[in-house]
């Protein structure tokens, strides 16, 4: 087979399936069997929404209806000073009458769902508790894939390279390797019994002095449970010589703006850790016969964290760009180049942004400041809000002028 997909996640997965609406052939491996946890948020946002809509229209509303979702309708940010800045996803919106904008459910749930799409379609081979421990590059181009007892497993032309945060092909083919400026250190917990939860399913994002630039955050999940967390930039975690874990449980016990909220709680399993390759450096995605998808990509968004519907992206044009390889037995460097292209043109003034963002966080007293007008000033509220929806918009928070209007505005 000429495409072998490495990785059964969102952008594994999103490229199977895609691969499988054009006709074309593939195999997809993944080292776990499926259902199976995934550290991560555990949140979906409406681009997650669009993506499964391109695969499928029933899509969205088969995870809508599933009781292991729950509905989110926006965002809340806290300023450093605690001060709550609530972003919701639609202006004006109606939770009783409209489809929710994005939803929050674990991934282990998540990722069933695609596969369970993976598994109905003849066009895709799919091979569970495959771990590809060594690959060779032949001299015809193709790769050989091999098994850690040595057995070949796929002689595949084009390598799509989606087997997450910690692939050892993004580094060993694509060249991808730890920068601490451009990574974030990150835990993840589940919780039951946390209180103070938006009644309409907001995820809660605190920036924190202590966890600067980076947040700690609690979203939602059905039967009463939490997704708690935290993420730093790696660089900054050293650094300051911060035990995360440590400091985390600290500060959900004695922090004011949590220790009431989880003075009942109880956590459910470890605390889990994961490293974040973030999107703030532009990378080469693709070489000769590969693609780098999604985590192993390095697409995380350096402001919010967000890694799903990017690696759901990159998974869509993978797709396209694997089937015309195949289409013109092209399979070069120059040809795949053109996925780096489709990639960045769509995802690149996003990730831009957020990193200018991300480094707004080095000033808390600014994000204080923006966080005590839009709390007395509906209008500055709703600015925010079409901010972070329009990308236009959010360029304005790279202006000094954009303060010196709120300073001396009304």
């Amino acid at each position: 087979m000429d495409i072998c997909i490495l990785g059964a996640g969102p952008g594994g997965a999103t490229a199977a399936l895609h691969l499988a609406n054009a006709g074309q052939p593939c195999l997809l491996l993944d080292r776990a069997t499926f259902p199976r946890d995934k550290t991560c948020g555990d949140a979906l946002s409406g681009k997650v929404i669009n993506e499964l809509r391109r695969i499928d229209a029933n899509l969205p509303a088969r995870l809508a209806a599933s009781a292991e979702q729950v509905p989110c309708w926006g965002i809340s940010f806290f300023a450093p000073n605690g001060r709550p800045v609530e972003v919701p996803f639609r202006a004006n919106y109606n939770p009783t009458a409209e489809p929710a904008p994005g939803h929050v459910a674990k991934r282990l749930d998540f990722d069933n769902l695609l596969i369970e799409q993976v598994r109905q379609r003849p066009e895709i081979d799919f091979r569970e508790g495959v771990d590809v421990a060594r690959h060779e590059r032949l001299p015809d181009g193709r790769w050989q894939l091999f098994a850690a007892d040595g057995t070949l497993v796929a002689t595949p032309r084009l390598l799509l390279i989606a087997n997450g945060a910690q692939s050892a092909q993004a580094r060993q083919i694509g060249g991808h390797v730890l920068e601490p400026a451009h990574h974030s250190a990150g835990l993840r917990t589940y919780y039951e019994g946390v209180t103070g939860m938006h009644p309409h399913g907001f995820i809660e994002l605190h920036f924190l002095k202590e966890f600067l630039p980076g947040y700690l955050w609690i979203f939602p999940l059905p039967n009463g449970q939490a997704n708690v967390g935290v993420g730093m930039r790696t660089d900054k975690v050293s650094a300051k010589k911060i035990n995360l874990r440590a400091r985390l449980d600290e500060i959900l016990t004695t922090h004011p703006s949590f220790k009431n909220r989880f003075a009942q709680a109880q956590r459910l399993g470890p605390v889990r850790g994961m490293g974040l390759p973030l999107g703030s450096k532009r990378r080469s995605l693709s070489g000769a016969g590969y693609l780098l998808l999604g985590d192993a990509g390095s697409l995380i968004d350096p402001f919010t964290g967000e890694g799903i519907s990017h690696a759901m992206v990159s998974g869509r044009h993978a797709a396209d760009w694997a089937a015309r390889a195949v289409q013109t037995q092209n399979f070069t460097a120059d040809f795949l180049k053109g996925y780096d292209a489709a990639v960045y043109n769509r995802l690149w003034q996003e990730l831009r942004l957020s990193r200018a963002m991300q480094r707004l966080l080095a000033y808390p007293w600014l994000f204080n400041f923006v966080a005590n007008r839009a709390v007395r000033n509906p209008t500055l509220a709703q600015t925010l809000t079409n901010m972070f929806l329009d990308l236009d918009l959010r360029e304005q928070l790279r202006r000094p002028g954009f303060y010196l209007k709120m300073m001396f505005g009304r």
